[in-house]
């Protein structure tokens, strides 16, 4: 204990606020986009610019409502910057997910399956409850995949459903090798939260497409709010609770987190298009009909499976293999 005090005296002293609210700023960056891409954690961002630990005791300081200079400046450079990526990023990432399904999905999965390596190696030795919280996260997380919304990508405007999206990507941002976007995939939210935010963002600002319009960026606040009081729910309660579990059932912890991400995959099968709906078909609670049908935008098209050519599936095998290589490298440069 007296090492730690000593370890955090000296991380203190190491180093300008200056500096350290320009490496916060870094990490915040990275931890945004990170959130983006399911498969990326955040906190392994955080890690890789080395102030996960800064982050973590700073949440816990704020949530007991210990207000210091340093700690607010570390915490609001992290959600400043983390705002911003997020808002700039939003976009182009669901235009890549609407438009190239297989290719991001590929990817995706071995962005994920690269976060595994993470979490064995804190797992280290392994015991047997462990290995039964394993069993249970995956058993979880395939379950999940099997309930979620028709789609696999547009969710409703279910308050409830955005504000548990908003809790559980909040969660995800506080532990390395899990990721918030994968998680809000499976709920069927991604797409929905991705184009609130670049609707609020060009509503405010304006696009190369369409000036500046302010009733675009009320109307998505619908999505944009419930999802906010999630995350910031999560932040205060989730880091908490985690932090409880970590410290008096770590490997049993540790081990439902791994069986989680690895049954993560299950909803990733690349293989997938969305298509034009049919008039009877619903879409987000509406019937569609002939008249209707030609201006449902194509985020909220229905997913169908397709068979891969050879060459298909030659390069989402490439893909696996570069996004695990990617996640694997940001793992190694976070090492501590």
């Amino acid at each position: 204990m007296q090492e730690k005090s000593a370890s955090s005296e000296h991380g203190e002293k190491d180093g300008s606020l200056a500096g350290l609210v320009l490496r916060s700023a870094f990490g915040g960056t990275l931890m945004g986009l990170a959130n983006l891409v399911p498969g990326i954690s955040g906190g392994t961002m955080l890690l890789a610019v080395g102030i996960y630990p800064r982050v973590i005791e700073g949440v816990a300081e704020l949530t007991t409502l210990r207000f210091r200079a340093r700690t607010l400046s570390v915490i609001g450079s992290v959600l400043a910057a983390a705002a911003v990526a997020i808002a700039l990023g939003a976009g182009l990432l669901k235009d890549l997910v609407v438009g190239h399904r297989w290719v991001m999905y590929s990817l995706f999965i071995g962005l994920t399956l690269g976060g595994a390596p993470i979490l064995l190696r804190l797992l280290r030795p392994m015991p047997g409850r462990a290995w039964l919280a394993v069993a249970a996260g995956f058993g979880v997380m395939v379950c999940t995949v099997l309930v979620r919304p028709e789609g696999g990508g547009a969710g409703s405007h279910d308050y409830a459903a955005l504000f548990i999206a908003g809790v559980l990507g909040a969660a995800a941002m506080i532990l390395p090798g899990v990721s918030g976007g994968y998680l809000l995939l499976v709920l069927g939210q991604y797409v929905t939260i991705l184009a609130a935010i670049d609707q609020f963002k060009t509503g405010l600002l304006g696009s190369d497409a369409s000036p500046r319009d302010f009733n675009l960026a009320l109307q998505s606040l619908h999505v944009i709010i419930p999802v906010g009081l999630g995350v910031v729910a999560g932040i205060a309660g989730v880091s908490q609770l985690l932090k409880f579990f970590l410290r008096r059932y770590e490997k049993a912890t540790l081990g439902l987190l791994l069986g989680l991400l690895l049954g993560a995959v299950v909803g990733l099968w690349p293989f997938q298009r969305g298509v034009p709906p049919q008039a009877g078909q619903v879409v987000k609670g509406q019937v569609v009909t002939e008249e209707n049908r030609l201006t449902i935008d194509d985020d909220d098209w229905p997913v169908e499976f397709f068979t891969p050519t050879a060459a298909q599936v030659a390069a989402s095998l490439g893909l696996i293999a570069a996004g695990f290589v990617i996640t694997l490298g940001v793992a190694r440069l976070g090492r501590e």
